[in-house]
């Protein structure tokens, strides 16, 4: 009788450690009661340090989402929408989320790659031509912006375009070459007020010279673009309306968006900046500040134009950590998400690695991070950023619209910080 009973029992364990590791949630689960995963006075310290924040105007705003195994462990605001006006903001507000985008369209391009539609080596130039011959930057006159080009010993490819080791630049830096070029040539910086569209951008962008050879070093660049305007090529439509309907409707994503309609567009968080008396003000420029909601609204940008919730954005994370579905619906196959998910860089980015749309936290880069090996993460330039850990089945969303951070603080990795420190 005890042998049958242990033999029962070591089966019963087995089938619910089969079922904990292999339980992919559906929807996030928000019931109330006892968080059994974290201790909830340690998790109390989010609140107080974030508050802190705030009451210190160290920052304007912030709102938070933590899902652990698919429960929402927590998920709160904190500041001002629009400090000027004391308008609180609220977990449901609209960030700009910048180059958060990447990943969407990465995304993306690999449902064209699950149809069979693409491979990854092939060269961009077959889909685009005027990537037919590329050029490497080999000198640049400052005075009269003439510059001489070798050709790039390789071509660009689709792999080289989502790992960001294609040659093509941002042309951001102040006083590089490539944004005087890009200037020159009418390149909007990430995104535009202008009556401009991805396919007019990419294919000037086709034309001018890259910072090396493909696949000789990580520069972070237009590439994601380059890819937005590839589905529309291959798919045969418009951007927005593919990534709307592979994407953001089968995952639930009803505040996500290339530019906020109109009767949602008082959700939208102001972009701040301190001034020199640290007093936080909008920021002064009209694309940063005003490119989800007004302008010419033509351009896709799929490498920075995105702005919507955390919620929103957890999903999407979540697809990612449940190997490819949410919500009922499945994007991409378990095999390939985690093909995304490995290191495609080699030692291109130094100790951390970077799969085909986010950082990979691998081997050599784990001693800096309090989350766990295998880790995917990215962000945007305003300040928004997640995380995925496989291993512990977590995401932790942090939003917030600040350009630039001159505190000092990393914000972003105090909350992993405070996020880890709490669980059991």
């Amino acid at each position: 009788m005890q042998n049958l009973f242990s033999l029962l029992y070591s089966k019963l364990t087995s089938v619910l450690s089969f079922s904990k590791k292999d339980y992919k949630p559906q929807k996030f689960n928000y019931s109330v009661g006892a968080c059994t995963t974290f201790d909830a006075q340690r998790l109390g310290r989010i609140d107080n340090a974030l508050q802190k924040l705030v009451d210190e105007k160290t920052i304007p705003h912030a709102v938070t989402f933590v899902a652990h195994h698919g429960k929402v462990v927590h998920h709160k605001a904190y500041g001002w929408r629009d400090v000027e006006n004391k308008i609180p903001c609220q977990k449901e507000d609209i960030f700009r989320i910048v180059s958060q985008t990447k990943a969407v369209t990465a995304v993306a391009v690999l449902t064209l790659f699950e149809e069979g539609k693409i491979l990854l080596d092939e060269p961009i130039k077959k889909y685009i031509s005027e990537f037919q011959d590329p050029q490497v930057l080999v000198s640049f006159n400052q005075k009269d912006s003439t510059y001489k080009t070798r050709p790039a010993n390789k071509d660009i490819t689709i792999r080289h375009l989502l790992t960001h080791t294609s040659g093509i630049s941002y042309g951001s830096e102040e006083g590089s070459p490539f944004k005087k070029i890009f200037i020159e040539k009418g390149i909007p910086p990430f995104n535009s007020l202008e009556n401009k569209t991805l396919a007019e951008v990419v294919r000037i962008l086709g034309t001018c010279p890259l910072e090396h050879d493909p696949g000789e070093k990580f520069t972070y660049s237009m590439s994601l673009d380059v890819l937005g305007y590839l589905i529309e090529v291959v798919s045969g439509k418009q951007i927005d309306q593919y990534l709307k309907e592979r994407i953001f409707e089968p995952l639930g994503m009803k505040d996500s968006f290339f530019y906020v309609p109109k009767e949602k567009q008082n959700r939208v968080v102001a972009l701040y900046q301190e001034d020199a008396n640290s007093t936080f003000v909008k920021h002064p420029s009209e694309l940063y500040q005003t490119y989800p909601y007004t302008g010419a609204q033509t351009l896709f940008s799929t490498g920075a134009g995105l702005s919507g919730s955390i919620e929103d954005y957890a999903k999407f994370c979540q697809m990612i950590q449940n190997g490819g579905e949410f919500n009922g619906k499945r994007i991409l196959g378990r095999k390939t998400i985690e093909f995304m998910r490995r290191n495609q860089v080699n030692d291109l980015r130094g100790e951390i690695g970077f799969g085909l749309a986010f950082d990979d936290f691998r081997t050599e880069y784990i001693h800096q991070s309090i989350a766990s090996e295998g880790t995917l993460r990215w962000g945007g330039m305003f300040g928004t950023d997640y995380v995925i850990d496989p291993k512990e089945d977590l995401i932790l969303l942090f939003y917030i619209n600040l350009e630039p951070n001159i505190n000092g603080k990393n914000f972003q990795f105090i909350f992993h910080n405070l996020v880890y420190q709490a669980l059991k």
